[in-house]
């Protein structure tokens, strides 16, 4: 008896030790965290405090001059704006991603008045796309019909078409383009006055503030800035490993080609009168080393073969002058937390899978977006009133955005590599939908480029014409168990993927805004 009592006190007592053990742990994690709070709140103040010089009188400041900060500080000061755009590197970017406009994209030039900046760039003229499986081809024309000749897609190496945006920008007297990083937004009471940036003057690093009634983000893809104004999800699908090949004819002129090979799919589309773009997508988060040769040996052994003829020889030259390039393919949905005195824009605020070409096309709207949002305020202190106006841009962003990233998202998770026999039926079908030829090709082409009047629609359109069109070619002329267990699987396959995606995009849109879709932006 005694030796149970004994038992239960032991027990009591370690009880007690160990619940005082972990309070005491606990008390001493928060305060170490209050320390960190604590160290990183002075260390701020420090460094805005540090800043040698500051400027007011702008009215916007842009951070970053790629395509969208460009674009739309060009279209800002052009109304009217005094524009202050700081940006980390002004020298001409080298990127293979950024290369191919699609005709919205280039209707979006001419309404921005920017449509020059494509000309004497050795720009090439693209007119569709051709998707190539087993030697057998499907052309997919843009339906440009109703537009003039001049309106088409455009590829161009990348940094030229920025180096010729950012000289217009320069060219207004009230838009000034700066050297420097932006290392934090100014905030008081959780609106953003400002940004501190670091800017060298006479081979000097100094601490700069700069302030502005409304601050728009525009850093990129790999923004420093936006978990401050959203909270990011990014997906790493792929890694796009990219060549040029030169003096290369295409199977088809002036078309982007989508080639089907095992396990991979690769992108050629003109680059200059003679230089070929090639993109082969790696999925995974891992590729082949490039420094050691396993990338090159990869390529040669293992794709080069599967090749079109015509692009078989000057793919193996491009391997031999060992200029392999890789970029990480991200995919980040718009997740945006509306700030009084900030907003994001571009890859900053919304990625999508770069297989479709169509980053640039979203990022040029949203500018024409902004900018009619932005043309009827004259005065745009007052940030809270502001913000409440500008999350409408949210809204009128969504039906073209949120088309062209399920487009995207969908089409790399369908045509990239996979063994499974039920995707490769998928791909199959769909290949077979699109060489229907008519609405069938010209839809779905539509919404691919942005140039679809009504994307929201005609993506619910396709998505269901689509259905029908796997039923019919599984069912007739007739039905088996072993068809039917398969049009099951694709139709399971098929739900998996695109729901998932659509979930992603919708997740953080602001429902209480779909009113807006139809009603406009609210009175200011």
């Amino acid at each position: 008896m005694m030796e149970s009592h004994y038992l239960f006190g032991v027990l009591v007592v370690s009880f007690l030790i160990l619940a005082v053990t972990l309070f005491l742990k606990s008390r001493e994690k928060k305060r170490i965290r209050a320390r960190e709070v604590a160290s990183n709140l002075v260390a701020s103040a420090a460094l805005a405090n540090q800043a040698d010089g500051s400027s007011e009188g702008a009215d916007i400041i842009i951070v970053g001059a790629g395509v969208a900060g460009s674009a739309l500080a060009y279209t800002l000061a052009k109304d009217g704006r005094n524009v202050h755009v700081i940006e980390r590197d002004l020298t001409e970017p080298d990127r293979i991603v950024g290369e191919l406009l699609h005709p919205a994209g280039y209707l979006k030039l001419v309404e921005l008045g920017l449509q020059d900046c494509v000309e004497d760039i050795d720009a090439q003229m693209v007119l569709g796309y051709a998707f190539i499986r087993d030697g057998n081809a499907i052309k997919l024309p843009y339906p440009l019909q109703k537009f003039p000749s001049d309106v088409a897609g455009r590829c161009f190496h990348n940094g030229r078409f920025i180096q010729r945006l950012r000289k217009k920008v320069s060219s207004l007297p009230n838009a000034r383009l700066e050297h420097g990083t932006v290392t934090t937004l100014l905030e008081e009471n959780g609106t953003v006055k400002g940004v501190i940036y670091k800017t060298k003057i006479n081979g000097e690093e100094l601490l700069k503030k700069a302030y502005a009634p409304l601050t728009i983000v525009c850093d990129g893809c790999f923004s420093n800035l936006r978990r401050t104004l959203c909270s990011p999800k990014i997906d790493v699908p792929s890694y796009f490993v990219g060549m040029v090949l030169e003096n290369c004819k295409l199977p088809f002129p002036n078309h982007g080609h989508v080639i089907f090979t095992d396990p991979s799919i690769i992108i050629f589309y003109p680059l200059s009168s003679t230089e070929v773009r090639c993109t082969v997508d790696m999925p995974g988060q891992k590729i082949l080393s490039i420094v050691n040769g396993e990338m090159a040996n990869y390529l040669k052994t293992v794709i080069a073969p599967q090749l079109p003829p015509e692009l078989h020889e000057p793919f193996v030259r491009a391997i031999k002058k060992e200029n392999i390039r890789s970029h990480l393919n991200r995919s980040m949905p718009a997740a945006p937390h509306p700030t009084p005195g900030a907003l994001l824009l571009g890859d900053a605020l919304n990625i999508r899978h770069p297989i479709t070409g169509a980053g640039m096309t979203v990022a040029l709207s949203d500018v024409v977006i902004l900018r009619n949002l932005l043309r009827p305020l004259r005065d745009l202190h007052g940030a809270s009133s502001i913000c409440k106006y500008l999350e409408s841009f949210y809204a009128l962003r969504m039906p073209i955005a949120f088309a062209i990233n399920i487009i995207a998202g969908a089409m790399h998770k369908v045509f990239s590599g996979s063994p499974d026999k039920v995707r490769n039926e998928m791909r199959l079908v769909i290949l077979g939908y699109l060489n229907l030829g008519g609405m069938f090709s010209a839809g779905p082409i539509s919404l691919l480029s942005g140039l679809s009047s009504q994307p929201l629609i005609g993506l619910v359109v396709h998505l269901f014409a689509g259905a029908i069109y796997v039923v019919f070619s599984f069912i007739a002329p007739f039905p088996s168990p072993k068809r039917i267990w398969i049009l099951a699987r694709i139709f399971f396959d098929a739900c998996s993927i695109i729901l998932p995606v659509m979930k992603a995009e919708l997740g953080k849109f602001p429902y209480q805004h779909w009113f807006q879709l139809i009603t406009g932006p609210p009175a200011m």
